[in-house]
Formats: structure tokens, C-alpha cells, sequence
């Protein structure tokens, strides 16, 4: 089968993934990559990593910074122990603009009182929980119940550091 053109052959061709059994799959794994198939790859991860790239083929894969990115993650978990909490912006040295370097569509996330929460970036606002915001300060008032910083809420931002000794200051 050719490159996918539009929404509809993907999402016929997505849907037939579904029906191949392991052998199947692999042959469809060549016919995409050129290569064969991971041996140790069961059905349900082959299928997955399929769909993804017949997407990708068809719509476009991750940006080179995006790639970069998921790189450094993957070298910062690897270095770390098992169990490693998940990387930030923070600890991989990027700096963030906050909310307003975001591109509609990233999904953002953070816990809170032991419940996850995502929100997804619009071209007008934020959706969270099926309502739309026009701030992530908005959207962590709605979670937390108090009023907050949004980008410092979701980790977009890092505090600003306190020198310490108070400088400028007298002590009397």
C-alpha cells in the first residue's frame, strides 16, 4: 500500500491493523521500515509502533527538537535508578517560556492531591476536565481551589531563587 493521503484511508488502515495476526504484522513492519520485524515485539507493541509510523508517514513524524528532547530523557533515565522520578525542564537544562511558547495541541500535566491531571493546549485557551480557560492560572484555580502562578503550577516556570543573606537589607 502507498502513502496515505487523507484522514479517512489512515483511519481504515488503522482499523485493519486490528484484524492481522503476528505474522501479518511483521510483514507489514517491512513493508514500512524495510527492515524485519523486532523478533521479541508481541502483537499489541508491533501494532502500536505500525500505527504510529503509517501516521507519521501520512501526517508528518516529530521535529528534530522533539527527537533531541526524547533523547535526552531516555539518556537521563538510563543514567538514573530504576524507579527515577520523570524528568523535568528543569533537570534536562531547558529553559521554557512558559505557557505562551506552548503550540496548541501539547498536552501538559501535573499531580495534584494524588489525581493527574492533563490539559491541552488551545489556539484560545486551555482545556481541562471538558471546560475551556483562557489561562492556565485559570485552569490550577479550578484544580487546587487557590489562586496560583498557572505556568509555575504545571512546571513551566522555576521559582525564582532567593539569594541568601538578604541582600540590601539592614538588620537592627
Amino acid at each position: 500500500m502507498g502513502i496515505l493521503r487523507n484522514e479517512g484511508e489512515v483511519s481504515q488502515e488503522l482499523a485493519g491493523l486490528a484484524e492481522l495476526d503476528l505474522s501479518a504484522l511483521q510483514r507489514r513492519w517491512r513493508q514500512l521500515t524495510r527492515r524485519p520485524a523486532p523478533e521479541h515485539l508481541p502483537k499489541q507493541l508491533l501494532s502500536r509502533l505500525i500505527a504510529y509510523r503509517i501516521q507519521a508517514d501520512a501526517f508528518g513524524d516529530l521535529d528534530s527538537h522533539s527527537v533531541r528532547l526524547l533523547r535526552q530523557i531516555a539518556e537521563q533515565r538510563a543514567k538514573g535508578k530504576a524507579g527515577a522520578s520523570v524528568p523535568t525542564l528543569e533537570s534536562l537544562n531547558i529553559s521554557s517560556r512558559g505557557a505562551k511558547g506552548l503550540a496548541p495541541g501539547t498536552v501538559i500535566g501535573r499531580e495534584h492531591d494524588g489525581t493527574m491531571h492533563h490539559v491541552m493546549v488551545l489556539a484560545d485557551g486551555f482545556a481541562w476536565n471538558g471546560t475551556t480557560y483562557r489561562s492556565l492560572s485559570e485552569v490550577a484555580f479550578a484544580i487546587t481551589g487557590t489562586r496560583w502562578n498557572g505556568p509555575r503550577f504545571f512546571g513551566l516556570r522555576s521559582k525564582v531563587k532567593v539569594q541568601a543573606g538578604n541582600q540590601g537589607r539592614s538588620s537592627a
